[in-house]
């Protein structure tokens, strides 16, 4: 009947060696902002957003995500589905609104791989579902291509559930903030104001090379003329992966950047040490706050 989950052994499997393999769903994860930045395309055209990019990129987002996926978990080809797991032939299919995926008559009786994320919100989500006859639209009729699509989640069984997408940082500025970075005449002006703008949100390689729109786009981040070099009179430093900006990060209460992503953050000067406090070149400091007159920000170890 509708709404049943169909928990068979081949699912449970395909579930568990999922989870085998990306407990936290942090590679899965990565894949999704992959695909996603892939398709934006950012460092040539400028977009960062679902709505700018073509009817026919969207449409093909489903075969790109199965790729990259089934690229980064070495999955064996399937022989009639897109790949195998734990044995089990799985199609993927992916969704751009939730609840809304198209499986063809000959997927049914097969176990489906059902994904989507939305960009805005910051999350994806990944469950499995055994297709049958009666989960389709009643109105999927004639030549129309039947619609998987339920009006609560009860026949799926989740995986991962909207977990954490790696963010895209010009999502998370407002519409003018973004309008005035990308308005700006040089590349390194504009990541010199996204970092400025940006402060204690993680910014991934892919928004740097959106807003600098150039090859080598990570040397406007670096010092030695660079965002570093820019916006060290204001008190900004930019931390990045090393474990020494990681241990920062946390004693400031800020995200900890992981590889490809930084994290700009205004310091003024503590006087002693404690909690929201860190130990940067034998002074401590904190995160400034607004009152904070802005002075000349610590050099970072590594850099």
């Amino acid at each position: 009947m509708p709404g049943k989950i169909h928990a068979d052994s081949e699912l449970v499997a395909v579930k568990t060696a999922i989870r085998r393999l990306d407990p936290m769903g942090i590679r899965t994860g990565k894949v999704f902002r992959d695909t996603l930045d892939q398709l934006y395309d950012g460092q040539r055209t400028g977009r960062y957003r679902w709505d700018q990019l073509f009817k026919t990129e969207r449409d093909g987002i489903g075969g790109i995500f199965a790729i990259n996926l089934h690229r980064e978990f070495d999955f064996q080809d399937g022989a009639e589905m897109d790949f195998q797991i734990a044995g089990v032939e799985v199609d993927c299919k992916y969704s751009q609104s939730a609840c809304a995926w198209m499986i063809p008559p000959e997927k049914q009786d097969r176990l489906c791989l059902l994904v989507g994320a939305d960009d805005e919100r910051s999350n994806w989500s990944m469950g499995l579902v055994s297709i049958i006859a009666d989960l389709f639209n009643s109105d999927a009729i004639g030549e129309r291509k039947p619609t998987f699509m339920l009006d609560d989640h009860s026949a799926i069984t989740w995986i991962f559930n909207r977990a954490p997408l790696p963010p895209n940082a010009l999502l998370q500025l407002d519409n003018a903030t973004v309008n005035r970075i990308m308005s700006l005449n040089s590349s390194q002006k504009r990541i010199n104001e996204l970092f400025r703008s940006a402060l204690g949100r993680v910014v991934g390689r892919a928004v740097v090379a959106t807003v600098a729109q150039r090859d080598d786009y990570m040397k406007c981040v670096r010092a030695n003329g660079g965002a570093r070099t820019a916006l060290k009179p204001e008190g900004i430093v930019i931390l990045v992966q090393y474990t020494s900006h990681a241990d920062i990060a946390r004693a400031l209460g800020m995200p900890v950047p992981v590889h490809g992503e930084s994290v700009s953050v205004r310091l003024a000067p503590a006087n002693a040490p404690g909690f929201g406090v860190a130990a940067i070149d034998e002074r401590y400091w904190r995160v400034a706050t607004p009152t904070d007159t802005p002075g000349t920000a610590p050099d970072l170890p590594g850099i």
